[in-house]
């Protein structure tokens, strides 16, 4: 008999993410980067500038603890924070030229293991997948 969280879209959604992100994790060891660094760099690779509010929801940290990571992020010289020219009570968060230059062969590593856990998936099952993911956090958005 199939047990509950094996049917169970949030079980089975947080299970996949864990599992494959703990592949990717391992990699990111010899660079010295934690999990955490490495989503904030990651986020922030664009170039554009983040608040503090906004980059926390992408990667899936609370304000406070996310704070407290950019301070010593902005130590490190990996990032950048500025003051929110349109509003001095926010705080823009930016990555600096360092942390460009620690994520970028990181990013590339990234889309090699993506590639590698999807490979056995046609590129049409791949963008479906992708987009009811996407689909599925835009509808969340709004509850």
């Amino acid at each position: 008999m199939p047990k509950f969280v094996d049917g169970y879209l949030s079980y089975l959604l947080a299970a996949a993410s864990e599992r494959v992100s703990r592949e990717f994790h391992r990699q990111l060891r010899p660079y010295g980067l934690s999990v955490a660094n490495w989503r904030v760099l990651a986020t922030l690779s664009d170039g554009d500038a983040l608040s503090v509010g906004a980059l926390a929801r992408i990667v899936l940290f609370q304000q406070p603890t996310l704070t407290k990571l950019l301070a010593r992020m902005a130590k490190a010289r990996l990032v950048e924070l500025r003051a929110d020219p349109a509003d001095r009570r926010r705080t823009l968060v930016r990555i600096s030229a360092a942390g460009r230059k620690k994520v970028r062969p990181l990013l590339g590593m990234a889309k090699a293991h993506e590639r590698a856990c999807l490979a056995s998936y046609s590129a049409a099952e791949v963008a479906k997948v992708k987009a009811i993911l996407e689909d599925l956090l835009r509808r969340s958005e709004t509850r």
